[in-house]
């Protein structure tokens, strides 16, 4: 059998872009034939996933190895959902949000797309076709129309459980991609749309200081647990004023104290060079014995309320009070 012609570097680049995916379409146009592509897949070299799309990698993609794995998955699913409707298809919802990089996603996502007026409105492939208003901005991403952010906001947050709608809310205000006033707006939007009658609270629940998901995650159970943190973010210092860190979760304990709550993520904390650097921060902040630091990461979250449980029971053992009860005993010990 006479070897397979390697395909063209420019529709190679083109995969690249789009999460490792082509259309039989772009093929076509990068002057690769419809027999090659089909004896890439019958090869096993490709994968097709619908009638007009392949996959240019044929490692499944739940074994691929990638630090961004998560996010290529649910750019992957964005992806398919626009080639396999075509040019005139629009990301919307969580699809949008995934290819403007706004972290807190379900693992998996539905791909979801909009489809101009005239254009049939049925799903396939496990693509969900959305109806909204057929003025509806968009901007482009890596050649593709996507909704801005806010409106993408606003048709996410109705489809998602607690946990992932305010983190998407979070990390977009973290980000900088709407502001405070902008998820007011995002909520204004999805007034009336299905599902959003429950998540009425969860807006305002947005702090926009978590800096990952995980840290959104653990105020949510802390909040549950009733322990709000009484800061997020907080700098350290010496007592000579050099900067010794910054504490993700933060409670202020009797004596002056504090009790850190640090959530480590694989991708930040993950190397070698990250564990040296936060067992040197950790040291720091515990030297004079001011600082309670209790460390950790996803598989702490995986038990709903588990880690919210735990930090509850530290700071009542340590004495903690919530904000509102000290601000109580300040304003009787001064009437008294």
């Amino acid at each position: 059998m006479r070897p397979l012609t390697p395909p063209p570097p420019a529709l190679l680049t083109l995969a690249a872009r789009q999460e490792g995916l082509v259309t039989t379409r772009q093929c076509e146009t990068a002057e690769m034939s419809a027999d090659r592509l089909a004896r890439m897949a019958r090869q096993g070299r490709w994968v097709r996933l619908s009638t007009a799309v392949y996959d240019t990698d044929p490692v499944p993609v739940d074994h691929r190895e990638r630090r961004d794995l998560f996010d290529h998955r649910r750019r992957r699913a964005a992806w398919f959902g626009l080639l396999a409707y075509g040019p005139s298809a629009i990301a919307v919802g969580q699809s949008a949000l995934a290819l403007h990089e706004i972290q807190g996603l379900p693992v998996h996502i539905t791909p979801e797309v909009m489809l101009p007026s005239g254009f049939p409105r049925v799903s396939r492939d496990g693509v969900a076709v959305r109806q909204y208003d057929a003025g509806l901005a968009t901007e482009l991403v890596r050649g593709r129309r996507v909704v801005p952010v806010v409106h993408a906001l606003a048709q996410a947050v109705p489809h998602l459980g607690r946990r992932h709608a305010v983190a998407v809310l979070d990390n977009a205000v973290y980000a900088g991609r709407v502001s405070r006033a902008e998820v007011e707006t995002a909520h204004d939007l999805a007034r009336g749309r299905r599902g959003v009658e429950r998540t009425h609270p969860w807006w305002r629940l947005v702090d926009g200081r978590a800096e990952s998901p995980l840290e959104t995650w653990a105020r949510l159970e802390c909040l549950d647990a009733g322990v709000p943190p009484d800061d997020l973010q907080r700098d350290f210092h010496a007592p000579n004023g050099r900067f010794i860190g910054r504490g993700d979760l933060v409670w202020r304990l009797p004596g002056g104290r504090w009790f850190l709550l640090e959530m480590d993520g694989e991708e930040v904390h993950g190397s070698l060079e990250a564990v040296y650097s936060d067992r040197a921060r950790q040291n720091a902040l515990v030297a004079d014995g001011g600082v309670v630091v209790q460390r950790a990461t996803s598989e702490d979250l995986r038990v709903p309320g588990r880690l919210g449980d735990e930090v509850a029971g530290r700071l009542r053992r340590a004495g903690w009070r919530a904000a509102d009860e000290r601000t109580s005993d300040l304003s009787r010990h001064s009437a008294e």
